[in-house]
């Protein structure tokens, strides 16, 4: 498999992705209260610092900024570029990171682990066709879920998205997860993997996926679909703490959020715009790349689906309630 294009494709994510590695990167910086604790306009807090992923789910946040959104509501809005909030917990934690990009899986994750108690603040990207799947190699045996059985996969991290995604298809094609071995392998060398027969098959997302692809690598499973179909992505999250020390500073961020997170449901190319702004994704390759669906609130069935496959995989101690992990305004 020839991986010049994917490389080139793949490392500009990784190459965001590593951008904060150093502490304090991205575009952002500390950020405090104002003085005496509130704003002139009222707000408890009006200079804000958001945890933002590199990836097309970020873009209602850039949508509301580039259109001035914060700034009607009063607010000064920085960003970091994060992996993970598990990176970053100890700043989500003690307030010097207001909000952050997390996965419902990861939300759901640090909750149970009791690090920390966690929000779900607004919704941005809900499972679509396309966006996720399972490959192999050009000339690979492998053709269908079932023949994974014995072999070894590729996700970019262990009992997270990927992983439970691709547990729900091997389940619905009669193997158990322990029929395979998962090996965590970051996105950017998962191709390289791939070829040199390290893994014998590996879960991509956008815009890996879709690079993959164009290069000879044959997808066997869209893992958006049949057993995991509609699955939520990813949402803006907060702590519960920080809810209730900024009530007001909350209402404004979510409402600036909302019309960004509208906008880009509406509007693909108010998404491919913003996209090469706060990665270095070309313009070409953003605009070619499959999303998930930008819509306002996550389906609460879907949500709930995606609980409770964690739970049967042993990734949760507890089944949640997903209708506790949604801040009041989430709806």
């Amino acid at each position: 498999m020839r991986l010049t294009r994917i490389v080139v494709a793949g490392m500009a994510v990784a190459l965001a992705l590593s951008a904060c590695a150093g502490g304090g990167g991205g575009q952002g910086g500390g950020v405090g209260e104002t003085q005496g604790g509130a704003s002139s306009g009222g707000l408890e807090k009006s200079e804000l610092l958001i945890g933002v992923v590199p990836v097309a789910s970020s873009a209602s946040l850039f949508i509301a900024q580039q259109r001035g959104f914060f700034e009607e509501e009063g607010l000064a809005v920085k960003t970091e570029i994060i992996q993970a909030p598990t990176a970053v917990m100890p700043k989500i934690v003690n307030g010097s990171m207001d909000a952050f990009l997390t996965s419902y899986v990861s939300l759901m994750t640090i909750n149970d682990s009791g690090a920390a108690k966690l929000k779900l603040f607004q919704h941005t990207m809900g499972g679509a066709p396309g966006f996720c799947a399972v490959v192999v190699a050009e000339g690979s045996p492998i053709r269908t879920v079932a023949d994974l059985k014995g072999k070894t996969i590729a996700v970019n991290v262990l009992k997270t998205l990927g992983h439970t995604v691709v547990n729900a298809h091997l389940q619905q094609a009669g193997l158990k997860p322990d029929d395979v071995k998962f090996v965590a392998v970051p996105f950017a060398d998962q191709l390289g993997a791939l070829a040199s027969g390290k893994v014998d098959a590996a879960w991509l997302a956008e815009p890996f996926l879709s690079a993959a692809k164009k290069d000879g690598a044959v997808q066997i499973v869209d893992t958006i679909g049949g057993p995991t179909a509609g699955v939520p992505i990813d949402g803006w999250g907060v702590t519960e703490q920080w809810l209730a020390r900024y009530p007001k500073t909350a209402a404004a961020l979510h409402r600036a959020l909302a019309k960004g997170q509208q906008i880009a449901g509406a509007d693909r190319k108010a998404i491919d715009e913003v996209v090469p702004t706060y990665t270095q994704i070309p313009a070409d390759v953003a605009a070619a790349m499959r999303v998930g669906e930008f819509t306002m609130e996550a389906d609460r069935a879907s949500v709930q689906k995606l609980a409770d496959l964690m739970y049967g995989f042993g990734f949760l101690k507890a089944r949640p309630d997903v209708g506790q992990i949604f801040a009041p305004m989430a709806g």
